[in-house]
This record gives structure tokens, C-alpha cells and sequence, in this order.
């Protein structure tokens, strides 16, 4: 296999590559048919699925010989290489804008992969883990309206818990992220002011707060400034033990982000999906739903310039799809649920290279 890494390793992605290497270790590559030639595919972007998209190009070199070469350098970076036409397939946590797709040109397709939550870190003294926020009040603090984390509304949503009077001190992305496309898209939802005042998309003009690169810049100021509230994904929160909080649901219920809430979420917004599977699921209806969750998706054209190599991309999607899901949750990814599966299949028969099936 061809691994690359193109930004800044953190622990977290080092201890989670090892995990990887260790699991596929003695995979031995299989034996091509007389006459074949091994193919390459390439890709780039996001950072979050970057431990799957390894596990995974590992484990299907060795099972149909094809090597993946992925590319960890942001969501924005893969949609940039990809309406560039420099890589097979681009990847990203937020889905491409209208006037981004035109610039691609031809069919543009979002394959959704897996899901993601993400989750409200902090840093205060003396509170630990699982302090409640209800949508107006995570809203308002980083409209910079809530100053204090003694204020009233967050004293009410936690009840017992001796909040200091200490300054709330915001981070956030600094970069533009799919993890802040999904951040902002849920206060959107839920404030209208966020919504008229700032807005949604990967990169956004923030009211108040501190900035950080990347999940390992937001968590690097959290765990360094006493009293202050980030976000970051719950993979990234998990796996480097940051404390966390709850979040309000539609349904009124504190939630707990974890892989079955998250899943929860994907269950709940299934019938708002749309065709073209460009939606956060975020504010979703459901009981147990964590309301702050997003698809990484796979980006390729509907019309593949070379049958082969057209061929080679979606046979290794529609097995992501389907025996792939099952190294989803060891590694803290959310597996898609299997209507959704279905629909993807649909999806993946569509694509076509000189007006043929690929499948």
C-alpha cells in the first residue's frame, strides 16, 4: 500500500495508523491474472476518515490487489484537487456548494461513506465530564452573547454542578473544516440569529473567540486555556480523553454523543435524505439522536474518463460500502445503516464510462 502524509501527525493519527499496520500486518498481496497491470487509485482530503480510508486501502490491496493512495490534507484541499481533475476521487466532511460543482463540471457524485459526531469540548476546572448545553445556549456563547459560565441558562441546564464565574473563552477553526461545516450548520438550526448574523459553510467570520488549526489546534488551546469551549469530532475527543459535553435533542433529551447516538441521528434524518446524499444530519428528529452529526463522503464523476480505471473506483466503493462498514466502529466511525446501503447501490450502478455500466 501507498500511505502519504501530507499535514501535521498527531498522536491520535499515529496511535491509530499503528493500529492499522498491526491489524493487516502478513497480508500478503494476491496474484494478478497474466496480462493484468496493478492499478493505482488516488485520492485526497479529509482528515477525519483518514484511519478508515488506510484500514481500508490495506485490507482491499490485499483481498482484490488494487492500491489506494490517499491523500490526508482536508476537506478543502480534496474538493480542490478533485474539480482540478489531479486525483480519482476527492473526499470531504462538507458537502461541495452548488458553484463548486459547476466548476467540477459533469455528474458530480457525493458517496457517503460513513458518520461522524461532533462534540463540545472544555477546559474548567474542578467540572468533569458530561456538563449539559441546551441548541440557545451553545448558540449564544459563541455568538458571544453568554460571557460567563456561571450564566443562569447554563446553571439551569445543570443542576448541582458548581460552575465558576469565570469567563467562557471560545475556540474555534481557524482553517475551513467539514467539522466546523457541521458545527455551524446545527447553529443555524437552532438560532436564527447565528444563522442571519453568521451563517453556515467551511469557513465562516466568527463573532468571539480564539482560533485553532485544525481538531489538534482547537484541542491544543482547550487543554492549554483554563474556562474555555471548543469542538471537535467525537473520534478525535475519544481517542485523546478530552472532556465532553451533552447536547440538548429535539426530543428535549440530553444526549450523550457515542456511535449509537450518532447512528440514531443518521436513523432520524433518513427520510430528509435527498438524492444526492448533500445533508448534515443535524436537529434530527429521533428520541436518542445526538443532533450535531455529518456523512464523510467520497467524491467522484458520474461519467469516468477511463473504464478500468472507472471500473477499479467503483468496485472498491461498493465494497467500502458493504463489507467495509464493519471496520467502522473499532475505529470510532459510525457504519451507515443498511436503506441507506441500499440507495448507495443505486448510486454506484449509475456510473458510467462511455455511456456503460461500470457494474
Amino acid at each position: 500500500m501507498v500511505m502519504r502524509w501530507i499535514s501535521g501527525e498527531t498522536t491520535r493519527r499515529w496511535a491509530r495508523a499503528l493500529m492499522v499496520a498491526v491489524a493487516v500486518a502478513g497480508t500478503v498481496l494476491p496474484a494478478l491474472p497474466a496480462g493484468a497491470q496493478p492499478i493505482t487509485l488516488n485520492g485526497a482530503g479529509a482528515t477525519f476518515p483518514f484511519p478508515l480510508y488506510s484500514k481500508w486501502s490495506q485490507l482491499y490491496a490485499a483481498e482484490r490487489g488494487v492500491q489506494i493512495n490517499y491523500q490526508s490534507i482536508g476537506s478543502g484541499g480534496g474538493i480542490r484537487q478533485f474539480i482540478a481533475k489531479t486525483v480519482d476521487f476527492g473526499a470531504s466532511d462538507g458537502p461541495m456548494t452548488d458553484e463548486q460543482i459547476a466548476q467540477a463540471g459533469g455528474r458530480v457524485l457525493h458517496i457517503p461513506m460513513v458518520a461522524g459526531a461532533v462534540v463540545p469540548v472544555y477546559n474548567i476546572p474542578g467540572v468533569g465530564q458530561g456538563l449539559n448545553f441546551t441548541p440557545e445556549v451553545l448558540a449564544d456563547i459563541f455568538l458571544g452573547k453568554i460571557t460567563r459560565w456561571n450564566d443562569p441558562r447554563l446553571a439551569r441546564a445543570n443542576p448541582g454542578v458548581k460552575l465558576p464565574a469565570a469567563e467562557v473563552v471560545v475556540v474555534h477553526r481557524s482553517d475551513g473544516s467539514g467539522t466546523t461545516a457541521i458545527w455551524v450548520n446545527y447553529l443555524s438550526k437552532v438560532s436564527p440569529e447565528w444563522k442571519a448574523r453568521v451563517g453556515e459553510g467551511t469557513s465562516v467570520n466568527w463573532p468571539t473567540g480564539l482560533g485553532g488549526k485544525g481538531n489538534e489546534g482547537v484541542a491544543g488551546l482547550v487543554r492549554q486555556t483554563p474556562y474555555t469551549l471548543g469542538y471537535v469530532e467525537l473520534a478525535y475527543a475519544l481517542t485523546n480523553r478530552m472532556t465532553f459535553g451533552n447536547v440538548r435533542n429535539r426530543a428535549g433529551r440530553f444526549i450523550r454523543p457515542s456511535l449509537s447516538t450518532t447512528t440514531k441521528a443518521m436513523e432520524g434524518a433518513l427520510p430528509l435524505i435527498p438524492a444526492d446524499y448533500r445533508v448534515f444530519f443535524t436537529h434530527p428528529a429521533g428520541r436518542d439522536a445526538y443532533p450535531i452529526a455529518g456523512f464523510t463522503w467520497i467524491l467522484i464523476y458520474g461519467e469516468q474518463p477511463d473504464p478500468v480505471r472507472g471500473k477499479a473506483l467503483v468496485e472498491f466503493l461498493w465494497w467500502a460500502t458493504h463489507e467495509g462498514q464493519k471496520y467502522a466502529p473499532t475505529l470510532l466511525y459510525a457504519p451507515l445503516p443498511k436503506s441507506l446501503v441500499a440507495r448507495i447501490e443505486g448510486t454506484l450502478k449509475s456510473v458510467t464510462a462511455g455511456g456503460k455500466s461500470l457494474l
